[in-house]
């Protein structure tokens, strides 16, 4: 079924888009979720909470493109989760390393005029990750918003190691040279 046909279940309050959805996008949402906890427990659970969100949010919204829209709901609520489950305990794994990589050209914090700025840096990221080459953009999405690990990276564009390493250096360098030219650092 497309994601038009998708959505119209939801509009129409039939449970069947529920399973319409995790039969096209499940897979999508799990792998978002479990590059984010590690657990797979904890990744179903995100899933089915991405779904039960998706049941609230449609109507009234009609999102442009089903994908996108739950691949982002599934990523906040993976987050969230992976927060309330690390707040006592620190461990390894790629969501700090990559979150921690990004904090040294990002700014953050929970002040009000950061958060009312929130708008034009997004905005701002938006058009550096435009003007990037693809393949470039591709590594730091995977990387940044995916959640992905070095290894997945690699794995999937073919790339070595150093230059999956290099790439997301010297992008993050720019996207820092860009924020501090718009001066958002």
């Amino acid at each position: 079924m497309n994601d038009q046909g998708i959505i119209s279940l939801y509009f129409a309050r039939s449970e069947s888009a529920i399973s319409e959805t995790a039969e096209k996008y499940g897979g999508f949402c799990y792998r978002i979720a479990y590059n984010i906890l590690s657990n797979p427990e904890d990744s179903e659970e995100s899933v089915n909470d991405t779904y039960l969100a998706a049941w609230k949010a449609i109507p009234p919204r009609r999102p442009a493109a089903l994908g996108p829209f739950l691949g982002k709901i599934t990523r906040y609520i993976s987050l969230d989760r992976w927060k309330k489950r690390s707040a006592s305990k620190r461990g390894g794994g790629e969501v700090p390393a990559a979150l921690d990589e990004l904090a040294e050209c990002i700014p953050g914090g929970e002040d009000p005029q950061e958060l009312f700025q929130r708008k034009e840096l997004l905005e701002c990221i938006k058009a550096f990750l435009e003007a990037l080459p693809e393949a470039e953009r591709k590594v730091f999405v995977r990387r940044y918003w995916y959640l992905d690990s070095i290894q997945q990276i690699k794995e999937r564009y073919g790339f070595s190691q150093s230059k999956v390493t290099s790439m997301l250096f010297r992008t993050r360098g720019k996207l820092q040279k860009h924020l501090e030219q718009e001066a958002l650092l």
